[in-house]
């Protein structure tokens, strides 16, 4: 028999296929119907890689702050063709290339714990393919993996950072830790690295499995598992401490991405209404655990089949824990419910289903970091019941009846459209209605105009039109490391006068383009005014 720690066998090999072929699919269906620019977010992330070469100012501090670079880093190489950047396509082929990895990851790590558990191969294998059908067929997630969005990239690292962890384990367990077991770990470790330039949720995952690393090496002891464990900790632990120090360099502030501007703190405050809560589970860490948990029931299925989904996980991982402590490790996927727990409560990060007040959609993607755990634990629960049925027939109807409830929880998910699908469309309607307008009167611009603009908010209007960034003076042009002002940088100096750097002028009612040219007197090129979204207007400059 293979090793958990070999490389991809043909089952694998077959699942990276089947994968794959959902992921075009599925890509082709949103790229067709002009879908995959929907969310705001994915539009700034491909254009955050973009002006990262595509700038008046170029260079790696145009990555920014508030989000983590590794996303925009690997779509850099896909958005540099004009027309992969202005249709998004580019941005699309990182989550694409993450959604397989992850499905094989949801297959490698349930067969192989399995495997380990003591369970015959074929009881193993068809476990973790079940799995990782429920994973890779999940609607909402095919949808997220057609975008710039970084779910599907952060959930393949989650993922294989557990696996590699969970192989760890069973082979590091027993006495001094042997070369695999010392490889696995700084697999698992390499994973994490990744995962925490991918978004925060991979710090507290880090955190979390290093903790575990440190108890398990103080068990064995030894100097090379000492060393090895160092040399994990020194891995995961690289990544906050560089972005605290590039924020501090950079930013004069450490936490910059925390409590700057553009945190999701600082947004918090600035939409508030007085008298009243931010959000649903502000300081309640309760109430904000139930949000996550219906953002997690709303990835997976919609009216009376959510609930089941979350009691039959439990169930399985109930069973894991009391039945095989040696799939204690696959616990790790339920860490995004205390993560988004303290996020909501304490971080100022709202969560809004449909189904609760507000009654509204915002963030409600944030369920689908309990998709994993959801799989794993459903086809564990189908698996252990299974095992304690000796009729065949009646084995079968167990089966059937665990195929049944995916089936028509994602039937009800298609019919209703996934979740992701509606909050991004619901959000972006809008906004992308005002971004087409301006960018068809920006495409009668001369081919060599310059235009002075706050990119923030309706980048995508360039992106539409297809006016590299580099044609434009924008805030990413602002020399961030010179505080408290720079009057000397670009921008600044557009902003005071920008007939002397600008052709034109894009201005949304009360950004700061807006109020620099508001009272300058100069000649309206045109304004469009869209119900639920500001003002914008083009000025000629000269």
């Amino acid at each position: 028999m293979k090793t958990s720690y070999e490389r991809w066998d043909q089952p694998s090999v077959w699942i990276a296929a089947l994968a794959g072929w959902a992921s075009v699919i599925s890509f082709l269906i949103y790229f067709r119907n002009g879908e995959i620019l929907l969310y705001g977010d994915a539009v700034a992330h491909i254009n955050i890689a973009r002006r990262v070469f595509d700038s008046r100012t170029p260079g790696p501090l145009q990555l920014g702050t508030v989000w983590l670079p590794l996303p925009h880093l690997l779509m850099m190489p896909f958005v540099v063709a004009k027309h992969a950047w202005a249709t998004g396509m580019g941005g699309s082929i990182p989550s694409m290339i993450a959604y397989v990895f992850g499905v094989v990851g949801v297959f490698r790590l349930v067969r192989d714990a399995l495997r380990g558990a003591g369970r015959t191969e074929a009881s193993a294998s068809w476990t973790g393919v079940f799995a990782a059908a429920i994973y890779g067929l999940n609607p909402n997630l095919l949808y997220l993996q057609s975008t710039a969005m970084t779910e599907s990239l952060y959930l393949a690292l989650f993922i294989w950072s557990v696996v590699y962890f969970a192989e760890f384990v069973r082979a590091g367990t027993k006495g001094e830790w042997s070369r695999d077991a010392r490889r696995l770990l700084l697999k698992c470790g390499t994973c994490l690295a990744g995962a925490c330039l991918t978004r925060y949720d991979g710090w507290f995952l880090a955190s979390s499995i290093t903790l575990l690393v440190l108890f398990l090496g103080w068990r064995v002891g030894g100097i090379a598992v000492m060393r090895t464990a160092a040399m994990f900790v020194l891995l995961t632990a690289a990544v906050p401490v560089l972005w605290f120090v590039y924020n501090g360099v950079i930013y004069k502030n450490p936490l910059e991405f925390a409590n700057g501007p553009y945190s999701a703190k600082a947004i918090e405050k600035r939409t508030a209404t007085p008298g009243f809560p931010p959000h649903p589970g502000t300081g309640n860490l309760p109430m904000a655990g139930l949000y996550f948990l219906k953002s997690g029931e709303f990835a997976v299925a919609e009216g009376n089949w959510q609930r089941a989904w979350i009691f039959i996980a439990l169930f399985g991982a109930g069973l894991a824990i009391f039945r095989e402590p040696g799939l204690a490790p696959l616990l790790l996927l339920w860490l995004p419910l205390p993560f988004y727990m303290l996020s909501v409560a304490y971080g100022g990060v709202p969560i809004f289903t449909p189904t609760w007040w507000p009654f509204s959609f915002y963030n409600v993607r944030y369920g689908t970091q309990l998709l994993p755990a959801l799989a794993v634990f459903v086809s564990l629960t189908v698996s252990y019941i299974g095992s304690w049925i000796r009729i065949p027939s009646a084995r079968w109807v167990l089966v059937a009846a665990g195929v049944g409830l995916v089936a028509f929880s994602y039937t009800g998910v298609w019919r209703a459209q996934p979740v992701c699908f509606r909050e991004a469309w619901i959000n972006s309607r809008t906004r992308l209605e005002l971004e087409r307008s301006v960018a068809e009167q920006l495409k009668m611009l001369p081919p060599n105009a310059t235009v002075l603009m706050y990119l923030g908010e309706h980048v995508g209007a360039l992106q539409d039109a297809g006016i590299p960034l580099r044609r434009t003076i924008n805030e990413g042009n602002h020399r961030v490391w010179r505080q408290p002002s720079d009057p000397e940088g670009i921008w600044e100096r557009a902003l005071a006068d920008p007939a002397k750097f600008a052709d034109f002028v894009v201005a949304f009612d009360g950004d700061v383009v807006w109020r620099a040219v508001e009272e300058r007197g100069l000649p309206a090129v045109a304004i469009f005014s869209i119900n639920g979204q500001r003002k914008a207007t083009i000025y000629q400059t000269r």
